[in-house]
């Protein structure tokens, strides 16, 4: 049997608002392909925090998640992620705890560190500008603490939460994340799906210094990254156009809604290698592209679970690739 196979697959689920679409268009969207990737075995649904971006429509990450875990029935459903320091750690413990209550068994609850905004946003957030990097460790352990069993002499609760003991994932696109969740023993997911640099890097540090823990006894690490697969290697570049204008958009300051795609795009040779380097481990292709390109990645990462966007205009697109990937899993 093929390592594919053998392999979890999940969704990270961006909330793409497009072009002539609404936030209200991409929450049907979400819940459309949730409902489906549980059909076909996937095995989380994520949801990740921004702010202030006019392309994304899961600032509220929380709710969002909550929507989506009462519209399925079994598929896991989560954070990729909550960003810890724009929260106190109380409030977050108390929505997973509610989360957790309402969908006993089925939420995670996965651990950023960066804004997911810019410097005006996090002002608005009341962000400290320089939170997340010296006390992110003493924050994550704070929540650990609203999450675990109740400690004797514990003055502050979080109701619902103690004692819910939501699993926690960190999550990372450098060494940072890697390290601490080795150190505590947490299940790590990186961010290949848009900063592939480092992943290499990152997911041996992870496993050459993990430490077993009350959750976990072995290393386990998942890789987003982008899969784009349609019914031909042509159709499927030609529907990536939508995440290359994005990316295209980002380096030139601008978050624009998600576009269709085109048949070539305006860009220098320069912008053009930084947007190829943010999709640097994009899979796309037809059947036998994304087949292969699948199992070379397994093959090269030893990831225990991918968990893949798919980031294209048309929803119907977004639905016929998660399906052209499942029929290629369970072949």
């Amino acid at each position: 049997m093929s390592r594919l196979a053998d392999t979890p697959l999940s969704v990270l689920d961006l909330a793409p608002i497009r072009e002539g679409g609404s936030a209200a268009d991409t929450f049907r969207e979400s819940v459309a392909l949730a409902q489906l990737t549980e059909r076909l075995g996937f095995t989380r649904y994520w949801l990740a925090e921004h702010h202030s971006i006019e392309g994304i429509a899961s600032a509220a990450t929380a709710v969002l998640i909550g929507h989506i875990a009462g519209a399925t029935q079994h598929i896991r459903v989560g954070s990729g992620g909550i960003m810890l320091p724009n929260h106190p750690p109380l409030v977050v413990a108390e929505q997973f705890g509610t989360l957790e209550t309402l969908y006993p068994g089925r939420i995670d609850l996965g651990l950023g560190r960066a804004p997911g905004a810019d410097s005006h946003t996090m002002a608005a957030m009341r962000r400290d500008p320089y939170a997340g990097v010296d006390d992110f460790p003493k924050r994550l352990a704070e929540l650990q603490g609203y999450l675990d069993d109740e400690r004797p002499g514990q003055r502050v609760r979080a109701v619902p939460g103690q004692g819910t003991k939501v699993p926690l994932w960190l999550l990372g696109s450098s060494d940072f994340s890697a390290r601490l969740a080795a150190r505590e023993g947490l299940p790590f997911a990186f961010a290949a799906q848009f900063a592939p640099a480092q992943l290499f890097e990152a997911l041996t540090l992870y496993r050459d210094n993990f430490r077993p823990s009350a959750v976990l006894d072995h290393p386990y690490a998942m890789v987003g990254l982008p899969v784009i697969a349609a019914e031909s290697n042509q159709r499927a570049e030609f529907l990536a156009s939508t995440a290359r204008q994005k990316f295209l958009g980002m380096i030139r300051g601008q978050r624009i809604k998600a576009l269709p795609p085109v048949e070539a795009l305006d860009w220098s040779p320069w912008e053009q290698a930084q947007v190829e380097q943010f999709l640097g481990a994009a899979v796309i292709g037809g059947p036998e592209t994304i087949r292969e390109g699948l199992e070379h990645f397994l093959e090269l990462t030893g990831a225990d679970e991918l968990m893949l966007n798919t980031d294209v205009y048309a929803a119907e697109d977004r639905l016929r690739s998660y399906e052209i990937v499942a029929e290629i899993w369970r072949s």
